[in-house]
């Protein structure tokens, strides 16, 4: 059980990897077997179609995000300086991500989106499930805010949706010019969609 569960990792990892460096549409079943080191069998027995894995691909990558989220966004922090920790921890993925492979990666997540939405329903919804949830989670942090009165939006909803597309928006912008300075404004552009002023000490720390 254990060769077994490790050889779907292995394709797993090899499948997460390529992806974020090559995209979906370009690669073939063969190249990743090949570089996760397993026979074209072990696919098959675990994945019905590279459709499949892609989906297996998107799991894991948003039960491992999800987790970072909650703990940052369920902290013990204020509200507002909960949501800078989640840019903060965004900007430093990304910038790990580039010392690591020459190149800004930007968001799995967006990048297939702009590239297997009008293709692939399956992936589509996936896609469509997980961005809601992250407008969820941080939802709940901004209407926290709001009853603090840090903040003056008045839909909560469409003020999270508008947050995440931010922040997705400047992720993008920084793999298109391989730069994660694209990442700085994050948190100045996140105050004035939610109509907060930003402390001096915070506008000098950005």
């Amino acid at each position: 059980m254990g060769r077994t569960s490790d050889a779907r990792n292995k394709i797993l990892s090899a499948a997460q990897t390529l992806i974020e460096l090559r995209g979906y549409s370009a690669l073939g079943v063969a190249e990743i077997c090949k570089a996760a080191g397993v026979p074209k069998g072990s696919f098959y027995y675990f994945f019905d179609s590279k459709e499949a894995l892609a989906l297996a691909v998107i799991d894991e990558h948003w039960a491992a995000q999800k987790q970072a989220w909650t703990l940052i966004l369920g902290s013990d922090a204020e509200p507002l300086q909960r949501l800078r920790t989640l840019f903060e921890e965004t900007e430093a993925t990304q910038r790990a991500g580039q010392q690591s492979c020459g190149t800004v990666s930007g968001c799995m997540f967006g990048n297939l989106t702009l590239e297997m939405s009008n293709q692939t329903e399956s992936i589509r919804e996936r896609l469509q499930e997980i961005f809601e949830a992250q407008v969820d989670m941080v939802e709940s942090v901004v209407a926290e805010a709001l009853a603090r009165k840090d903040i003056t939006v008045t839909d909560t909803r469409e003020a999270a949706r508008a947050v995440v597309a931010q922040l997705e928006g400047q992720v993008l912008f920084a793999k298109l010019y391989n730069s994660t300075q694209r990442l700085s404004p994050l948190w100045a552009n996140c105050l004035a969609l939610l109509g907060a002023a930003a402390p001096r000490e915070s506008v000098a720390a950005v």
